[in-house]
This record gives C-alpha cells, structure tokens and sequence, in this order.
C-alpha cells in the first residue's frame, strides 16, 4: 500500500505565501514524477505544477513566476512554494506520484493521488 498525505494549506491574503509538502509512504520502490494539481470552485482540475526525478520541471503558465516545485527524493517529498497568491489560486491542491510499488514480489507501476488541502487566498 502507497499513499501521500498533503500538508500546508491554509488561509492567506492576496500577495502572501504558503507552502506545501506532501509525503509519500509505502512500497514505493521509485517515484518518476510527482506533482501538484488544484481545483477551483466550479472549476475542471488542472495541472499546476510537475518535477520528474532527474529535477525537470514544467508550471501552468498561471503561476509561472510565482510558484516554485521542489522535491527530496530521498524523502519520497514534493514540495511547492506559493508566493504572490491570488484569489484565483484558491483551490484545493492535490499532489500526484507517478512510480513504481513492490509488494509481495509483484512489482507494480502506480498513480497515486493525495487526499488534498485547501488554500484559500482572500483580498
């Protein structure tokens, strides 16, 4: 069994910051790419922002500038730096990961998704 678990949201007002993390746990041999989706009120979910293992990276270009991925491989943790926040931004944010489980001698290739965390940014 795998899973992530989501930390870090919150409340802020328009230009704060906040950062999350989100851990994974488990069988996890590898982690290939992790990421961060959110989804707004009345809004399709989206895809903010991606890391593969080797530290490649790729952003929405709504919060290009303003958002930065990191993560610790050694962890299984992703992180993402949300600075100069919006109340677009509000959204409840899910991290994804992307990997390679074993488990009773049965290697498994795995899409895991977090529960999710809210972040809310008022002006």
């Amino acid at each position: 069994q795998v899973q992530l678990v989501e930390s870090g949201g919150g409340s802020v007002q328009v230009g704060g910051s906040l950062r999350l993390s989100c851990a994974g746990s488990g069988s996890f041999v590898s982690i290939n790419a992790m990421g961060w989706s959110r989804q707004g009120p009345g809004k399709q979910r989206e895809l903010v922002a991606r890391i593969t293992s080797g530290g490649s990276t790729n952003y929405a270009d709504s919060v290009k500038g303003r958002f930065t991925i990191s993560r610790d491989n050694a962890k299984n943790t992703v992180y993402l730096q949300m600075n100069s926040l919006k109340p677009e931004d509000t959204a409840v944010y899910h991290c994804n990961a992307v990997g390679i489980t074993y488990r009773d001698g049965v290697y498994s290739a795995v899409d895991v998704w977090g529960q999710g965390t809210q972040v809310t940014v008022s002006s």
